[in-house]
């Protein structure tokens, strides 16, 4: 298994030894700063390569989203034969090249370089500290005694006694589990359109994505190295700054933001109102959808 995931080990550990190398000279070679950022940067570079990933995900979100009334029809005319019910289910989205399971494509994207992270930090945390990649020994002694505030970055909660390290992996698991959630929240509060709850398979797997995932990081958190939390935590804030400027910029129609920004683009002149409303009515209409219509200052009689 090892010398299948060599060659993650190397590009994992030569990104890190990389930036490391930059940033020595300015914090320090056995910073944790410099190894935290470093991290960090293994972060931006993995998400800037994995930005088709993430377009590709938009666009078959949007299409299973206009696929939902052919899916009620299936589901409706099968709804006593679930095996034809889930071949239809599956024909449908082979014709229109599209995948159900296309939001979980970015995380499972990221979980060989995940798992290659958490071993070459894993590497760095045993005695004595073990190299994996391009990494020398030098590099992971220096590794080794880099701390963020005031915890060594390879310690995990489980495997470490100081009430330092335990309360900072504590910190962190906490910061990733919310940054998941609210990421995930955000796109179903804003970034999905309307529709009816019961028996729709798009909505379920995202209520479940919701309330699951953050749960199985805050279990699974305690047997992460520090520099793994803080990893995790970096992709998901990126991940809910990347979802936030679609879904301001370039919103799912149907969704609440799409009908926000419609009605932005009407009161400014830039698209005409919907037959039978003035630019007025649809700026209220949006007010009522989600945001709360100011008050009015009355004038005193004198």
């Amino acid at each position: 298994m090892g010398s299948i995931l060599n060659p993650l080990y190397i590009a994992v550990s030569w990104v890190i030894i990389s930036i490391h190398k930059l940033l020595k000279p300015i914090f320090g070679a056995n910073s944790g700063v410099s190894w935290s950022f470093a991290i960090i940067g293994l972060v931006i570079l993995i998400r800037i390569i994995l930005i088709p990933l993430f377009v590709k995900q938009i666009k078959s979100q949007r299409a299973l989203t206009a696929l939902q009334p052919h899916l009620k029809t299936i589901q409706s005319k099968y709804k006593d034969d679930r095996q034809k019910q889930s071949e239809e289910m599956m024909k449908l989205y082979k014709e229109h090249k599209t995948n159900p399971l296309a939001s979980c494509f970015p995380i499972l994207a990221q979980a060989p370089i995940f798992f290659a992270l958490f071993t070459v930090l894993n590497g760095i945390g045993k005695n004595p500290p073990q190299p994996h990649g391009v990494l020398t020994q030098v590099d992971v002694e220096s590794a080794a005694q880099a701390k963020v505030f005031g915890a060594p970055i390879a310690s995990t909660f489980l495997g470490s006694t100081n009430a330092t390290t335990k309360l900072v992996t504590i910190l962190l698991i906490a910061i990733m589990s919310i940054t998941t959630f609210t990421t995930q929240r955000q796109l179903m509060r804003k970034g999905m359109p309307k529709m009816d709850s019961s028996n729709n398979m798009m909505l379920q797997q995202q209520k479940i994505m919701l309330y699951l995932f953050p749960v199985i990081f805050a279990i699974s958190g305690v047997n992460f190295p520090i520099g793994v939390l803080i990893y995790w935590t970096t992709t998901n804030i990126w991940t809910w700054g990347q979802q936030y400027y679609v879904i301001k910029r370039n919103p799912t129609p149907g969704s609440p933001a799409y009908e926000e920004l419609q009605a932005k683009r009407v009161r400014k002149g830039i698209a005409p109102a919907p037959e039978g409303e003035t630019p007025t009515d649809a700026g209220d209409t949006a007010l009522k959808e989600g945001q709360r219509k100011q008050p009015k200052k009355k004038k005193k009689k004198k």
